[in-house]
């Protein structure tokens, strides 16, 4: 081998080792993330988030589905799906989160609701924070699209979104004919709190073919005067199974069809949970809504 050829197979050799370098560097270079939350404030990481909080359970889900479960270290103590979330350090509510905790816990992402007070005090301390949340169908889809950018795995949300219209379908073809148009109530929280017909859950019942009798105009989760649902006279309701024993005593409630002939579908905690949150588990929710109008609807007036 000549020097000159002997120069050009070590710079070649040089070459080859920059080049490999920083390939190598390249790859291991954190891509940032920047998006725009609910409230419409920007999101910026340096890096997709390795310490997540989740103070919202439909976003503690959305963490989990979209396959980064194991990143959470804390929730809200709501959060208790999926099985691997209940032994997490539970950080309080909606209103009352332990800052001090959450701070100590050194998260590179804090997600929340936009109706929560924190993430002005949480961003002060130096804290990323995201807001987010859903009412209807397609926000479910946007917040699925927003965690899942959040947590540098973006493909993820379509594949997510697409099984959960696949459950939507069977849940559609669970509903029996006769069930097809029945007016139905459906309450989310105590005072009494319903579903209208804007919120996913009234859209959800559209979906299924029935009719929901608290209209969009109250806004997605009004709450009513209760002789407003004796006035609507549901033929179906919905309610969780800890405030079944109680329908009765509630104004002109007793006189009711509904609640005389017992067309009422009781809730249990876990479909409860289920049907409450607006999040990937949104497919599960229409076939607990489907399995109410098979076992209690009456056959709709034609």
């Amino acid at each position: 081998m000549t020097r000159r050829t002997g120069l050009r197979a070590w710079a070649a050799s040089v070459m080859l080792v920059a080049a490999t370098a920083t390939a190598t560097a390249t790859a291991k270079t954190p891509t940032p993330i920047t998006l725009v939350d609910d409230r419409g404030t920007a999101v910026a990481l340096p890096a997709p988030p390795r310490r997540i909080v989740s103070l919202l359970p439909s976003l503690t889900e959305s963490v989990c589905v979209l396959g980064a479960c194991e990143r959470l270290v804390a929730t809200d103590r709501w959060s208790n799906w999926p099985a691997p979330v209940a032994g997490l350090p539970k950080l309080g509510g909606l209103e009352d989160a332990n800052v001090e905790r959450i701070v100590a816990l050194r998260p590179d992402l804090v997600l929340l609701a936009p109706s929560s007070r924190l993430s002005g005090r949480l961003r002060s301390l130096g804290l990323a924070v995201a807001e987010l949340d859903a009412t209807e169908l397609g926000q479910v889809r946007r917040v699925l699209d927003k965690v899942a950018a959040l947590i540098g795995q973006p493909q993820a949300a379509a594949v997510q979104w697409q099984r959960l219209q696949d459950e939507l379908r069977l849940a559609r073809l669970a509903v029996p004919e006769r069930a097809r148009g029945v007016a139905v109530y459906v309450e989310v929280g105590s005072a009494p709190y319903a579903a209208s017909e804007s919120s996913y859950i009234g859209e959800l019942l559209t979906q299924l073919g029935a009719r929901n009798v608290v209209p969009a105009a109250l806004g997605p989760f009004p709450k009513l005067n209760p002789e407003f649902v004796v006035k609507a006279r549901p033929a179906l309701i919905v309610v969780s199974a800890s405030e079944r024993a109680g329908l009765a005593t509630r104004p002109g409630w007793a006189a009711m069809a509904a609640v005389r002939q017992g067309r009422i579908c009781a809730l249990s905690p876990a479909d409860m949970d289920v049907l409450s949150r607006p999040g990937p588990r949104v497919g599960q929710a229409a076939m607990v809504l489907a399995r109410c109008l098979q076992d209690h609807a009456p056959a709709a007036p034609r």
